[in-house]
């Protein structure tokens, strides 16, 4: 995508927020925007919300890697959504909520290959790794492990 047309769905997205005025993108508002703004990648979407400060439902938002805190809050968001349609029996949420862990991990394995990376980055990266594993092992005693996690690691 050249960056014309970059700066054009982002002059794009401000005038749909403009207009709309949201508190909150929820995934029919991102559907919605998918289809608005098309031709735009759900990545570039995401971080063009992200930049609005507008809140996202954590399967809007995903699970952020660009620190410790965000991605605590964003897997304890996903817990809890993947928790509430375990609940429900809405089997189609739960493997969303799983899909977006997945991708976090796999997209955090693939950072892993940069020749650019300190030691204190790897370390960072490698523990962001198991986090996310941790997750997807058992994501209903993930924030107890993340408590007791963080106690030791200190």
């Amino acid at each position: 995508m050249a960056s014309g047309s970059r700066k054009g769905k982002r002059e794009a997205l401000r005038a749909v927020v403009e207009a709309r005025r949201p508190e909150h993108i929820a995934e029919a508002d991102f559907e919605e925007l998918l289809r608005t703004l098309a031709p735009v990648s759900e990545s570039y979407l995401r971080r063009l919300l992200r930049e609005t400060g507008i809140s996202l439902a954590p399967l809007v938002g995903g699970i952020r890697q660009d620190s410790f805190e965000s991605l605590e809050r964003t897997l304890l968001d996903m817990e809890r959504e993947y928790a509430a349609a375990m609940a429900r029996g809405d089997a189609s949420r739960a493997r969303a909520c799983r899909r977006s862990a997945i991708a976090a991990k796999d997209h955090a394995r693939f950072s892993l290959r940069s020749p650019r990376l300190t030691a204190e980055e790897r370390a960072a990266k490698e523990e962001m790794i198991l986090w996310l594993v941790t997750w997807l092992e058992n994501p209903g005693v993930f924030a107890t492990w993340l408590e007791l996690r963080k106690k030791v690691v200190r």
